[in-house]
């Protein structure tokens, strides 16, 4: 074979190498390969979770996407979707919502020692199935232009005849309500609730208000005195406005102040279960922060600083009874409200 055909026959064996010199080794991605997002059923407000999502998926480079409802629209939807479901984690306000889920076998217990170090026992499911990722105290408050925080007992001191025509509450109809008193079934036995709670009926300013922020203003406002509301609230008024409002943080039933949690846990058939730990993980700790500042709660992760607001308010000692006991005994707490009249 002469030269210029040993040239011709190696002209494309060159041509090859050379393609194959930047081609990718055995093993190595030619593009990347999309990571796959973590679907969250949540009953929280989009504005809250957007920007929440947005810094996980910076931190982890897993997206997120979402569907928003309230819990028990979404816990049915999950019932229905099975093993089908595109959703792996529910993401939902109040330990009531959370233990319904549960029980209703649409979450799954999940093996996380830093979950389980990080919430204490009490703000999450004993089997693991839920944690609570923020804290929303729901705590007395009071018109400081008539009264001072001496002139304060307690919840159960609310219902003390004293107290006739100075007291507001938020509907029974929330959630919200329906835990403390289910709560204080757990604590103090449903007769002495039951008491409780006829009380505050007798001693009501107003008709119960929708929410409660009307609670606060109505309070500012002078038409009653003291009031039952979830702190975060204040917070979103004060950023605004001066008011002569204060918190009351000594209350003496059940260890402490009462708190329940905002929380999440991951769905039965998660479609991915190891993305949607990474993100509980994420929120139980560099998370923390944005819940703390985006809505005015208290973080879970102790060593998380507060919004300036918040730290404002001083400090209280939390109430370490199981958040279990909000969702056993709320249907108990609603047929006790019912009897009394508490609408």
């Amino acid at each position: 074979m002469n030269n210029a055909s040993r040239a011709a026959l190696l002209l494309p064996l060159l041509a090859l190498a050379a393609c194959g010199a930047d081609a990718p080794e055995s093993g190595e991605r030619g593009a990347e390969t999309p990571v796959a997002p973590v679907v969250v059923y949540s009953s929280r407000a989009e504005q809250l979770i957007e920007p929440i999502f947005t810094e996980f998926t910076k931190s982890t480079g897993i997206p997120v996407e979402y569907v928003t409802d309230d819990p028990q629209p979404l816990i049915a939807r999950l019932q229905a979707e099975g093993d089908v479901t595109p959703a792996s984690v529910l993401l939902t306000v109040d330990a009531g919502n959370l233990w319904f889920a549960a029980e209703q076998g649409v979450l799954q217990p999940v093996e996380s020692e830093l979950l389980t170090q990080t919430v204490p026992a009490y703000w999450r499911d004993t089997q693991n199935q839920w944690f609570g990722l923020s804290l929303r105290a729901r705590t007395i408050i009071f018109d400081n232009r008539k009264l001072s925080a001496e002139d304060l007992i307690g919840y159960q001191d609310l219902a003390d005849e004293k107290w006739q025509g100075r007291l507001c509450l938020r509907t029974s109809k929330k959630v919200y309500n329906q835990s403390l008193v289910a709560m204080m079934i757990a604590a103090v036995g449903e007769e002495q609730t039951e008491a409780v709670v006829s009380g505050w009926v007798s001693n009501l300013a107003e008709e119960p208000f929708s929410n409660d922020t009307r609670l606060i203003e109505a309070v500012a406002d002078g038409r009653c005195e003291v009031g039952i509301v979830n702190t975060y609230y204040l917070g979103r008024l004060q950023r605004e406005q001066s008011l002569p409002v204060s918190i009351f943080w000594q209350p003496a039933e059940f260890g402490g102040v009462h708190v329940n949690v905002s929380g999440a846990g991951i769905v039965k058939h998660a479609a991915n279960a190891e993305g949607a730990a990474r993100l509980l993980e994420w929120l139980a700790t560099d998370g923390q922060t944005l819940f703390a500042s985006k809505n005015l709660e208290y973080p879970v992760l102790r060593s998380t600083a507060n919004d300036p607001i918040v730290e404002a308010w001083g400090d209280f000692d939390a109430s370490e009874q199981s958040l279990v006991d909000a969702g056993r005994y709320q249907a108990d707490a609603v047929r006790l409200m019912d009897r009394v009249g508490y609408r």
